[in-house]
């Protein structure tokens, strides 16, 4: 009976894959070199448990405009990710398929933002040549702003770093992708960059027909004072896991303290406005006026609801990037052999490899 449920599950993904395949073959990465001498095991210090292999070499295209070092390149993509050792495993595997897909991967600059800065070794030694710098986030910037969540990991303070990265990064950084680190990208990342953004500061596909209304409390609704906001707007949903964000109009008109305003508003106001994380502010101060993103871009809730963590099958229409939002991770699925058809999607892309 095992071996048959097994065999189901092969047979149902393999199934999955080829009714995908005309989407990500779409998406072909030919065109960047990769070369095959590096397939050696790194273990880490200081756990000796954690192993990867180091990642295959990525050139650029011959049609490829030439990067010099340094972050202020205008050639540049740049990729805003958030790194903490028990994400790490995604992250890597995040990296690993940007590169894979892109045209121009040596053209891609990555900032990782930490709250253990001992976390740089470990990426520069599963990716030599990578184009990356970490940024220090201190967690006592939002702590006492953090409100208790639906689940844990939506209460730690790294996830609200994103908030920040107006501040976090170089001034002549104008534009950034950012992305969650539970993802896989099968499509060119310069693709999603090159976004018109149409005087807007946030590009992201947007949900129109999401019931807007779930994610805030009957509190916040039955006070104008707070539902007033959203008085003419559109109030579409969208995931704040896969976002395009213009950082100089950030900056000049004051977002992260407009985000920090909500946060403190839910923390003194009589009862609570919303339940869940970080995602709530943005759509007080964002939803119906962002610049939308073909849906491709955002496959999102993979990994089920923020309880159970429940299969999902992908949404309607072309695939360039799976995210596996919500609290089931391909990894922790795949370890505990109870995977779900789409989490083989993410496999080919994980660099996770058992110390000999």
């Amino acid at each position: 009976m095992f071996w048959e449920l097994s065999f189901s599950w092969v047979m149902l993904a393999a199934m999955v894959i080829v009714v995908l395949s005309p989407s990500l073959q779409s998406f072909p990465s030919a065109e960047s070199i990769k070369s095959p001498e590096n397939d050696s095991v790194l273990q880490f210090p200081p756990s000796g448990k954690l192993s990867y292999r180091i990642a295959a070499r990525f050139r650029n295209a011959g049609d490829c405009r030439q990067s010099i070092d340094g972050v202020c390149d205008p050639s540049l993509v740049h990729v805003a990710i958030t790194l903490d050792l028990e994400y790490l495993r995604g992250l890597i595997a995040a990296v690993n398929s940007i590169l894979q897909y892109s045209s121009c991967p040596e053209n891609v600059f990555f900032h990782f933002l930490v709250s253990d800065t001992e976390m740089e070794s470990l990426i520069r030694s599963t990716f030599p040549e990578l184009k990356f710098k970490v940024y220090y986030f201190d967690p006592e910037r939002v702590r006492g702003l953090i409100s208790r969540s639906v689940r844990e990991a939506l209460e730690q303070p790294l996830n609200y770093a994103r908030n920040y990265l107006s501040d976090l990064l170089e001034i002549c950084v104008n534009r950034v992708i950012y992305l969650d680190s539970d993802l896989v990208v099968v499509d060119d990342i310069s693709k999603l960059w090159n976004t018109s953004m149409a005087e807007r500061t946030i590009a992201a596909p947007e949900y129109c027909n999401a019931n807007f209304s779930q994610y805030f409390t009957d509190y916040f609704w039955s006070e104008s004072r707070f539902h007033g906001v959203l008085t003419g707007r559109k109030l579409c949903y969208f995931n704040t896991g896969v976002m395009l964000i213009d950082l100089n109009r950030w900056r000049r008109l004051g977002y992260t303290r407009r985000l920090e305003m909500w946060m403190e508003t839910q923390k003194t106001s009589a009862s609570r406005i919303y339940e869940l994380g970080s995602l709530p502010p943005y759509l007080l101060v964002f939803a119906g006026a962002i610049a939308p993103i073909d849906h491709r871009w955002n496959q999102h809730g993979l990994g089920g609801d923020n309880v159970n963590g429940s299969c999902r099958n992908l949404h309607p229409g072309g695939v360039s990037l799976l995210h596996w939002s919500g609290s089931g991770k391909p990894w922790g699925r795949l370890d505990a052999k109870r995977p779900c058809p789409l989490d083989y999607l993410w496999a080919p892309f994980d660099l996770y490899g058992v110390p000999p």
